[in-house]
């Protein structure tokens, strides 16, 4: 898009971010090559007032990844895992729960299940049928029984019914992945990971930081832009803003405070007010996802999600 197009989209989007704070530069431009135009001595032409951008460095792609997350952690400087729990147990429980559905689903029905089982033991002793019954909201709930269940019993037996702070420990666990693990041991034994999760891949592909589809290859290309001890946060800080703003079919892109950083900035809503319209959880005005959230998501004007059956 033009120049001059493309700096008023950035400031209007800047102007309505959620956070009301202003950005100093327009969205990336798109590169626009005039098809089949050609010139003597040239293959090629480029159309006048178009932007051919060189590819873009390891070192200038670092800088960028980094700059983008430093804009997150001042828009959102209370995000934090958006599962409900009071110890690791009860945290690597409730993210094998969330497989398939929302948090919110999971921090609704999970009171109900640790009031009844509160250790690795009660739940490995428990008769399935009633566990089933209380996970039943959450869906897939057999397969989830078992699961559950299953790593209660491997944390009694093998562990002494203690969850593990090894990655290669925890991934044993059933229903435990790379995923899970990493949610467990950078938020319940504060040791850095990243979590990949659909909201991280849509996003980090969005601003070309890879081009990875695989899980495992999303971690290790987006793990060597930062260092490692900001890779807990930054995962939550990813994952805020696409539950958030960066939606997956239509993202809020008139009112995403790093438009200007954002190589994909058009593909959603570009209209500051519709967008508005788009704002999830806090942003939006609207409850969050956790019963018992952090005192600095409240401070910040975030609701706590209502309990099961309360709406």
């Amino acid at each position: 898009m033009p120049a001059k197009k493309a700096a008023d989209s950035g400031k209007a989007a800047a102007e309505s971010a959620a956070t009301g704070r202003g950005a100093s530069k327009a969205p990336a431009d798109k590169d626009a090559v005039s098809k089949g135009a050609a010139s003597k001595g040239a293959s090629k032409s480029v159309s006048k007032g178009a932007v051919v951008r060189k590819p873009e460095s390891h070192t200038a792609l670092v800088r960028r990844a980094r700059r983008v997350n430093r804009e997150l952690a001042e828009i959102y400087p209370y995000a934090h895992p958006e599962l409900d729990f009071e110890n690791p147990f009860q945290l690597v429980v409730a993210t094998v729960l969330s497989a398939q559905t929302t948090d919110l689903r999971v921090n609704q029905t999970t009171p109900a299940l640790f009031a009844k089982y509160p250790t690795p033991e009660d739940l490995a002793a428990a008769d399935p049928a009633e566990v089933e019954e209380i996970l039943r909201p959450t869906g897939f709930f057999r397969a989830k029984t078992k699961s559950v269940m299953g790593l209660s019993k491997a944390l009694v037996e093998e562990f002494g019914g203690e969850v593990p702070g090894r990655l290669e420990d925890l991934v044993k666990l059933p229903g435990v992945g790379r995923k899970t693990a990493f949610v467990v041991l950078g938020n319940a034994f504060g040791r850095p990971g990243i979590t990949v999760d659909t909201h991280f891949q849509r996003l980090v592909r969005r601003w070309k930081w890879t081009e990875a589809t695989e899980p495992d290859k999303i971690e290790a290309a987006v793990g060597a832009l930062f260092p490692k001890s900001d890779w807990t946060m930054l995962s939550h800080h990813v994952i805020f803003h696409g539950r958030r703003i960066c939606h997956a079919r239509k993202p809020a892109c008139g009112a995403c405070p790093i438009a200007p950083l954002c190589p994909a900035y058009g593909e959603g809503e570009t209209d500051p007010e519709k967008a508005k319209k788009l704002l999830k959880y806090e942003k939006g005005g609207f409850p969050g996802q956790r019963l018992n959230p952090p005192q600095s998501y409240l401070d910040a004007g975030g609701r706590p999600a209502p309990p099961l059956g309360a709406g």
